[in-house]
């Protein structure tokens, strides 16, 4: 049997996600899991598809042309289920990975169970790796027991599962050039399946569908078990369960760390040169995530993630602008040097795809402010921090106090040249605010009236530079007109009342230049030029910034219809990716942190001011 002619990828939302808490896999609607990197999110990938076409996949479907397909997961858990309905039956396949822990592991199992509930129907088994994103080659050994794709430093294990009544034979399999096709014909009733498991030492095992029915069972009760843990029971709750899973499903659990998106080079503009890598862990998202695990109940979670932000806090990077990084990789490392796979295509042809992060050694200011935001709220909520936090905390406010009044790349990080960024200004009026108050709270040792002084010196010139009279709005940086909605967290943070003439009229600029229907833009680069060619789609994370910041001027209505229509644009299984295109589709990177955490503080900030209505 011949191996399917390379098709282009299925689009960035026909995709669900699963993973194990150290890496993941996204799994396209047809059956085709063309993503996937092992063994953590940030290795190099084994199947990538996504962005090239001979990038590695791993494809079941039916053996038919003619099917339809439906995706859901299998409710409060991350176990997805793909249901083919074709002519002569109906079929599901289930993905799914054990959980592997808290140990950082070199293997893991990624497991396709094919099952049969009407009919017959016969699938279709393609299984293309392309290791370290396609530059080594690998050799392929099929045996009885399944087969063995071995390339430089990397082993994948393919094991069928079988009924005990199957013929075992090597004939069942067949090596098309090196990569493995099968086919597996199902009557209504029969449960087979493909298990994939990477290590050094894998090798294809003989595996029953008992044993792989224990692991789906225990994989079904750990998530269930944890979405139990939220006492939530407002609107919209099973889409925050949903947002909160993935989230999880993000974590790399030996460290804590928080991945911005489990992709990589995933375009902010179809044809770009947007095409970053996301899977790292940044101070601003994992801040941001504990305030939103927090509010869900998810306490561990959150104090586990702020044991990364504190770990972090607590050394410094070698090379980085500050005493802190923008971001690390999911074991704490600041290595993330930028280059391009120049022999992969990219997403639709979007090119340059880039591996690492050159943004990692820019000077943004703000993650400061967001990294003492975060462990004040912990603070507030049974995770205090101890005296040798407290001393590097101290050092790294006396950091600020010496650097803040300078330029910076930004939130946005960024290519063209440091400016003085207002948000940039206002976290640092945060960071030096909650230390203001973890010292007077708890009555630690501090130079107070220092730290006041800078406190209210950034205030002070926030409103004297920040605030452009011309357009009755907060500007993106200072001496220019352009708006950014990453002020839309003045509000938000404090620094202004949510219904100050100046906050409301900034809203108002904003909805007037950001706003397109219900979707916000980050800011208008052609007014503000960014060192980057092309443009991008609305900015998912800014439009639920902005939900929040209506809610608390008190425009209650106008900010549950535009959630509910950003609602709209989530995909079939309830993700969302970085950015939404003029066209309504979903770019950038899938699925992203940024958005399900500002999903979880809008819905339920949203939530609290309707009960007030009522």
């Amino acid at each position: 049997m011949n191996a399917p002619a390379p098709e282009a990828p299925a689009s960035i939302a026909e995709h669900g996600l699963i993973g194990d808490l150290q890496t993941a896999a996204l799994v396209a609607t047809d059956g085709t899991i063309d993503w996937f990197c092992s063994p953590r999110f940030d290795s190099p990938s084994i199947f990538g598809g996504l962005l090239d076409e001979d990038g590695g996949r791993f494809r079941i479907r039916p053996e038919t042309d003619s099917f339809t397909k439906k995706q859901l997961y299998l409710p409060d858990t991350a176990i997805l289920i793909t249901r083919f309905l074709t002519d002569d039956g109906v079929a599901e396949l289930v993905d799914f990975m054990p959980t592997a822990g808290e140990s950082a592991r070199e293997g893991h199992s990624l497991i396709r169970l094919l099952r049969c509930v009407r009919g017959t129907v016969t699938f279709a088994v393609e299984i293309a790796p392309r290791f370290d994103y396609g530059r080594h080659a690998h050799t392929l050994e099929v045996s009885d027991a399944g087969a063995l794709f071995v390339a430089e430093d990397a082993r994948l294990a393919v094991s069928v599962v079988r009924h005990p009544t199957d013929q075992r034979s090597a004939g069942a399999f067949t090596d098309d050039d090196g990569d493995l096709t099968l086919r597996v014909s199902l009557r209504a009733g029969d449960v087979r399946g493909v298990v994939l498991e990477t290590s050094p030492d894998a090798v294809p095992r003989e595996i029953s569908p008992e044993e792989i029915q224990r692991l789906h069972d225990d994989t079904a009760r750990f998530w269930q078990d944890w979405v139990g843990q939220s006492p939530y029971s407002g609107r919209w709750r099973e889409l925050l369960h949903r947002s909160a899973i993935t989230l999880k499903l993000m974590t790399y659990a030996p460290s804590g760390g928080l991945v911005a998106a489990p992709t990589a080079a995933l375009p902010e503009q179809i044809g770009g040169e947007r095409n970053w890598d996301y899977r790292y862990t940044w101070v601003r998202d994992s801040s941001f995530s504990v305030h939103a695990l927090l509010r869900m109940g998810f306490h561990d979670e959150a104090v586990t993630l702020g044991g990364w932000l504190k770990g972090r806090v607590a050394e410094r990077a070698p090379d980085a602008a500050g005493p802190l990084a923008i971001m690390y990789r999911v074991d704490g490392s600041p290595d993330l040097r930028e280059e391009t796979l120049d022999h992969w295509s990219g997403y639709r042809g979007s090119s340059p795809v880039h591996i690492g992060n050159g943004a990692a050694d820019q000077l943004q200011l703000d993650i400061y402010g967001e990294a003492l935001d975060a462990i004040w709220y912990l603070d507030q909520h049974g995770a205090p921090i101890g005296h040798p936090g407290w001393v590097t905390i101290c050092e790294l406010l006396d950091w600020l106090v010496d650097n803040w009044d300078q330029p910076e790349e930004g939130i946005w990080e960024t290519r063209g040249g440091r400016k003085d960024f207002t948000y940039g200004r206002l976290m640092c009026w945060v960071a030096f605010d909650r230390g203001i108050r973890l010292a007077t709270v708890h009555g630690r040792p501090a130079p107070l009236d220092r730290w006041i002084r800078e406190r209210d010196a950034v205030y002070e010139q926030i409103m004297a530079h920040g605030w452009n009279p011309e357009r009755q709005a907060f500007v993106q940086h200072y001496g220019d007109t352009v708006l950014d909605s990453s002020l839309l967290k003045m509000a938000q943070v404090g620094f202004i009342a949510p219904r100050d003439p100046m906050w409301l009229s900034t809203l108002d600029a904003m909805g007037d230049e950001l706003l397109s229907d219900s979707l916000v833009y980050r800011y208008d680069p052609a007014a503000s030029p960014d060192g980057l060619a092309g443009s991008e789609g609305t900015f998912s994370l800014c439009t639920f910034l902005y939900v929040e910041a209506l809610a608390g001027a008190g425009r209650v209505a106008e900010a549950r219809l535009v959630f509910e229509k950003m609602l709209t644009y989530a995909n079939h299984v309830g993700l969302f990716s970085e950015e939404i295109s003029p066209t309504g589709e979903q770019i950038g990177n899938f699925p992203q942190a940024f958005t399900h955490l500002a999903l979880i503080d809008a819905a339920l900030s949203l939530n609290d001011r309707l009960d007030r209505a009522r």
